[in-house]
């Protein structure tokens, strides 16, 4: 069982400070059943009002279809609408029945115009089925760590075992944001399909009209879930995330936590990537290298209370080398907010492949959400 030698510093001179906020607002107050603020990069939380709550999502659920039709590299390829598709209830992009369109111009009707006729097409297609779809929809959940969540459909039409909570639609969205293809689609106001002769215009009025940082987002409403919403949003560098479920002023809501969030929180180098100093006492110090730059949410209060923890691994009694040292953990007030390795020095050369299964594996591991 490996030893561990810990140390703290105080960071509160050490952190570089990106411009400061001048005044800290109270916690807002929303409309919304159920909300969650996160910050894209950390997946830290900023904000939550009953997140993990269990509810009805509605037409937010096609951001899950959507991903994992980009995803499938299918994209390219034509998709013979069904029956079914087209007598799908509810919104609609208003297939007809044996229509060829590309996959990739149904994501955009999906994702633009909620169309529920293109999410069944979507789900045919891929999965071979809608039954099988939501095979494939749950698995993705699991992998991302949706542990409240469980889909039965690909679009979000009300049924008793189709349900999530706005904590797993912002992990999902943290991750869908991640896709340059779904960014691309998700900020789009128009589009033209290849087979249309008029444009789809986006019907996520964040995007369209209210708030000029918006990034994309999904709309929802059913009847028994009432309003859904989703948005991201960029302001000088910083993204943010909005999950309201049952909200009769979401649009307002949206606009106010994000300022509320760009209002009170700013990136922080916790870290600058580079060699790091490592005391083995006995052994003598060492080099150790973070891999990247440490950035975090951070208030103006926080930043001022930030410790950083040095955990080192002693050397292996048989001398055999190892390529992670230790690790540096950043708390405030004994809150751990994020940890990073600290891996033997030189750097090690990544591949593109490294860096992907890296990813994969923190992500698997639960190290993205912070």
């Amino acid at each position: 069982m490996k030893q561990i030698i810990s140390f703290t510093l105080i960071l509160a001179l050490l952190i570089y400070v990106y411009p400061h906020k001048e005044k800290v607002y109270a916690k807002p107050s929303v409309s919304a059943q159920n909300a969650v603020l996160m910050e894209q990069s950390t997946g830290r939380v900023l904000f939550e009002k009953q997140g993990h709550e269990k509810k009805k999502i509605a037409s937010i659920t096609k951001v899950m279809t959507a991903i994992i039709a980009i995803e499938s590299g299918k994209m390219k390829e034509e998709v013979t609408i069904s029956r079914r598709a087209v007598y799908e209830e509810g919104s609609s992009i208003y297939l007809e029945q044996g229509e060829k369109m590309k996959l990739k111009d149904l994501v955009y009707g999906l994702m633009l115009r909620s169309g529920n006729d293109a999410a069944t097409a979507i789900a045919e297609h891929v999965g071979g089925s809608v039954e099988g779809f939501a095979v494939l929809m749950n698995e993705k959940a699991s992998w991302l760590g949706m542990t409240n969540t469980h889909f039965t459909n690909p679009h979000g039409l009300d049924e008793e075992e189709h349900y999530s909570t706005a904590y797993d639609m912002a992990l999902l969205t943290q991750y869908a944001m991640e896709n340059e293809t779904f960014r691309k689609i998700s900020k789009t106001t128009l589009h033209k399909a290849d087979s249309r002769t008029y444009a789809w215009g986006n019907k996520n009025k964040m995007l369209t009209k209210y708030y000029e940082h918006s990034t994309g987002g999904k709309t929802g409403y059913t009847k028994v879930a009432g309003r859904t919403l989703i948005s991201t949003a960029n302001k000088e560098g910083m993204e943010l995330i909005v999950v309201t479920l049952n909200a009769p002023d979401d649009w307002n809501d949206h606009q106010y936590l994000f300022e509320w969030g760009y209002d009170n929180y700013d990136l922080r180098k916790l870290q600058q990537e580079g060699r790091v100093p490592m005391d083995f006492s006995e052994s003598g110090e060492a080099l150790g290298y973070i891999w990247d730059d440490v950035v975090f949410p951070l208030t103006n209060e926080e930043a001022n209370s930030v410790q950083k923890t040095t955990h080192i691994d002693k050397p292996d009694p048989l001398g055999v080398e190892a390529s992670v040292l230790g690790k540096l953990s950043f708390n405030v007030n004994g809150e751990i907010l994020t940890e990073v390795s600290i891996m033997a020095d030189p750097k090690p050369i990544r591949s593109p492949f490294w860096k992907t299964s890296r990813t994969i594996f923190e992500r698997l591991m639960g190290g993205s959400n912070g």
